[in-house]
């Protein structure tokens, strides 16, 4: 994970690099940059209208060129980049496809009176009769007030003609819902156009002004001086200063949108009494915006990015007074761009490396929504409180900086041009994959094609969900376990009858493996008989004319003969070689090869006791038989120790 976010780091970097990069360009190429500001005198009639089309100001009756230009003044400075902005937003202005039709009563509630932090238009036909609105008109109108976050929709009586009943509606007209108070989730009232003209021009004056009438208007010096020094450790308001008869739309719309978190106050300076007063508030020109905080003012405008339009201003005032649901998006967009970090980093088929992200997608998110819900069960506690002030104290300071802005612009900048931001994505991890091939060259088989893979997946998720069994450990040499009441059931997943499950053969290379010898150590004869008479209940040993018959053994040499003397009291052991394990029965025989062990052979034994020669036992477990050739035991089961021998001859004396 944490390569994962060191890579995404790395490519914030370099979009924050490649930013800086175009600017240069276009300031050598233009000799501009984007905050360079725009004198209005020098703009055709066409561009000032869709400059005050894109801050919501109404130009109807202005004919003239000099007054649209004065009008754009007011309202506030005009930057290089939010002229281009607004060309290229009207250029893609979105279509009527993005209108919502209404089938009935519920869906009407849930999306228009339910809403407590938006604003719907909705035309609605009355059965029987035309709309209000041709269609060539109801575009044109979506159009317009769409770039300021408002949403329509049609709701034809005809679906239900009930309601329509119920709400009066018997002609056909328009609806708009705006919140009826600034609180947070307060109620919605419906607003009905009762205008004769049905020019687009003349609708959205009406709208604006309905929206208007939220905003707090201030026309005098003593209103604004208790509004501005008033004591509110939290309360965080936006000033506009400006010589309009009503604020612009897209600043009486982000009214609406950040209801209850930021209260929005206009001041109209046309006719002030008093400008000593504004002096003191800082205010040096108009038109203004001022952003006061409990931590100081802030006049938007100044920095990289903070244009006079809705999209810039949200992006501005979001990073400032943020909602849970805003950092919640901003965790799960970096948390997801993370996780797809892993197509390139991981190598080796194309199929496995879907797999991998799929995973990847499902376990991030799945933590991440896990991981939100305490923490907003902890935002609840009313003494966490100050906590949580003082959290967006420390973000208001980090916001209001220089590096701040040239974030934000960015963020506008590669947000308006997704293709851009795509193919950089795109560039930065096929750059990742190329290093990782590099990196992990000669380590692991990155050419497995996908049909391999995918048989390699399947044996080990058939391995894990039929038997998942975890790396065999050594055995303990001490054990006061009982025997395993679960014995007969793992005895059951090996009969011949059955489909033998695949079981990881990690496990091998723990398995006890040591050197063998014919002779054992002796220190007694009372020990030397005990051990004759054990080997002999083992079944293992023989006569000692049968062994002395017996040409043919591999034991049966001038170094060392098997004989009963050998087993109950021969010479001692030499010193180089390993001792037979305390937990393991003797046995001179591989009951694989069914070949008797030679001196100095390896072999092998299992937690059951019984010993083969390592390379037959190793050739009987990797083919799929994980149990002991003799008894059956599993091959990967820790079997509890046996009782020393000694003690049961004691037992049976």
């Amino acid at each position: 994970m944490w390569l994962k976010l060191f890579f995404l780091l790395l490519y914030f970097l370099v979009l924050f690099v490649l930013a800086r990069f175009f600017e240069a360009i276009v300031w050598y190429e233009t000799g501009i940059f984007a905050t360079q500001l725009v004198d209005p005198v020098t703009l055709s009639f066409k561009k000032l209208k869709t400059i005050l089309e894109c801050r919501g100001l109404g130009y109807s009756g202005l004919a003239e060129k000099k007054d649209v230009r004065e009008l754009v003044e007011k309202s506030g400075d005009l930057m290089q980049g939010e002229l281009y902005s607004a060309l290229k937003n009207e250029k893609e202005q979105p279509g009527t496809d993005s209108s919502t039709t209404f089938s009935g009563e519920m869906h009407f509630y849930e999306l228009v009176e339910d809403t407590k932090d938006g604003i719907w238009l909705v035309q609605v036909i009355a059965q029987g009769r035309d709309p209000l609105l041709s269609k060539a008109n109801w575009g044109k109108m979506i159009q317009k007030v769409s770039q300021f976050g408002i949403r329509t929709g049609t709701f034809n009586c005809s679906s239900d003609s009930r309601y329509c009943r119920k709400r009066g509606w018997m002609k056909s007209t328009l609806i708009m819902s705006v919140p009826q108070t600034s609180a947070s989730k307060g109620k919605v009232m419906l607003k009905e156009y009762s205008g004769r003209r049905i020019e687009t021009e003349h609708i959205f004056k009406w709208m604006t002004a309905h929206v208007a009438s939220r905003i707090k208007t201030i026309h005098v010096s003593r209103q604004l001086e208790d509004d501005w020094y008033q004591r509110d450790k939290h309360a965080v308001k936006m000033f506009l200063f400006a010589k309009l008869d009503q604020p612009p739309a897209f600043f009486s719309a982000l009214s609406v949108k950040f209801t209850g978190r930021i209260e929005f106050i206009f001041v109209d300076v046309r006719n002030w009494d008093n400008t000593s007063c504004l002096e003191e508030t800082g205010v040096t020109q108009t038109p203004s915006y001022v952003l006061k905080t409990p931590e100081g003012i802030y006049r938007y405008g100044n920095s990289t990015g903070e244009f006079m339009s809705l999209h810039a201003m949200d992006t501005f005032l979001r990073s400032v007074q943020p909602e849970v649901n805003d950092l919640f998006v901003l965790s799960l967009v970096m948390v997801n761009l993370m996780a797809w970090m892993d197509l390139f980093i991981t190598q080796g088929a194309t199929i496995k490396r879907f797999v991998v992200l799929i995973s990847t997608l499902g376990t991030y998110n799945s933590l991440l929504i896990i991981s939100w819900l305490p923490i907003l069960g902890f935002l609840q506690l009313p003494y966490l409180e100050n906590f949580y002030e003082y959290s967006l104290k420390l973000l208001r300071y980090a916001d209001t900086t220089t590096i701040a802005s040239w974030v934000r612009a960015d963020w506008t900048f590669y947000s308006s041009h997704p293709a851009l931001f795509l193919s950089t994505y795109l560039a930065h991890g096929l750059l990742i994959d190329y290093f990782e091939k590099k990196r992990r060259c000669g380590r692991e088989d990155q050419n497995a094609n996908n049909l391999e893979w995918l048989t390699s997946l399947w044996d080990w998720y058939t391995s894990y969900l039929v038997h998942p069994i975890a790396s065999f450990q050594t055995f303990p040499n001490e054990s006061d376990w009982e025997d395993d009441p679960n014995f007969l059931l793992e005895r059951l997943a090996f009969p011949d009858l059955w489909l033998r499950p695949l079981v990881p053969i990690d496990y091998i290379k723990h398995l006890p493996t040591w050197g063998f010898k014919c002779s054992q150590v002796s220190t007694t004869d009372n020990n030397a008989d005990s051990k004759s008479n054990r080997v002999q209940t083992s079944g293992f040993n023989r006569d000692p004319g049968e062994q002395g018959s017996d040409a043919d053994s591999p034991c049966v040499s001038d170094n060392c003969r098997k004989t009963a003397e050998s087993w109950s009291g021969g010479e001692a052991q030499d010193d180089r070689s390993l001792p037979w394990p305390d937990d393991m029965l003797p046995c001179t025989e591989c009951v694989v090869c069914l070949e008797n062990f030679e001196v100095d052979c390896l072999v092998m034994g299992l937690p059951c006791g019984h010993v083969f020669h390592q390379q037959c036992i190793v050739v009987w477990l990797a083919g799929g038989r994980h149990c002991c050739p003799v008894c059956r035991w599993p091959s990967y089961k820790k079997k509890p120790l046996r009782p020393a021998h000694g003690a049961d001859l004691q037992e049976q004396e």
